[in-house]
């Protein structure tokens, strides 16, 4: 018995990144999303995007360096915050705290992720937090130097000449396919 398809959702995802594993978990999710039939609009912040239309669903996502999102996804969700409240959307924000179980970390979590909301004025229906990547491949020595002293002090043993990805997939694939298809909304293609 053939079943009509499932009606597609349209989604846009704007990333803000800094060493590229934003990116890459954002084609991740475009890549799954894909798969199961929605139509995706990617698109890095620092290209200035249009902002969202009103029957589209919208991920955005940042990683958390210093206490601070990227300076260009915090332009964009600024500048179309309206739009973006007018949407059902979701923060993605990936961070080396979303890693661990410490409640100071996710304290500390929590309040830059308050202050971007607030700076913004966006209300997201939910936010997601995702653990980054290490990736000392991309680092200087003084920031090498740093986030290997961060990885001793919380228990982890790295060796600067490899990068850590600490994001669980399976976990995001799942958030990512109950935000955009609440209800089922869409069918995999495989």
């Amino acid at each position: 018995m053939n079943r009509p398809p499932l009606p597609r959702s349209s989604v846009l995802i704007v990333y803000g990144t800094t060493e590229g594993h934003t990116r890459h978990v954002c084609q991740f999710v475009e890549h799954v999303l894909a798969e199961r039939g929605h139509d995706i609009c990617i698109c890095d912040a620092v290209l200035h995007p249009a902002p969202p239309e009103p029957d589209q669903v919208c991920l955005i996502a940042g990683s958390l360096h210093v206490g601070n999102y990227q300076p260009t996804l915090l332009e964009y969700v600024r500048d179309h915050h309206q739009a973006l409240n007018r949407t059902r959307s979701a923060f993605l924000s990936l961070s080396l705290s979303a890693a661990g179980q410490s409640p100071d970390d996710w304290a500390g979590l929590g309040q830059c992720v308050d202050r971007f909301l607030q700076v913004t004025c966006w209300k997201p229906h939910t936010v997601y937090h995702l653990a980054g990547a290490i990736r000392y491949s991309q680092y200087d020595f003084f920031k090498r130097l740093a986030l290997k002293f961060i990885a001793k002090r919380r228990g982890q043993t790295t060796v600067t000449s490899r990068d850590y990805d600490l994001t669980d997939y399976d976990a995001l694939k799942s958030f990512v396919c109950d935000f955009v298809e609440p209800d089922g909304a869409a069918q995999h293609t495989q």
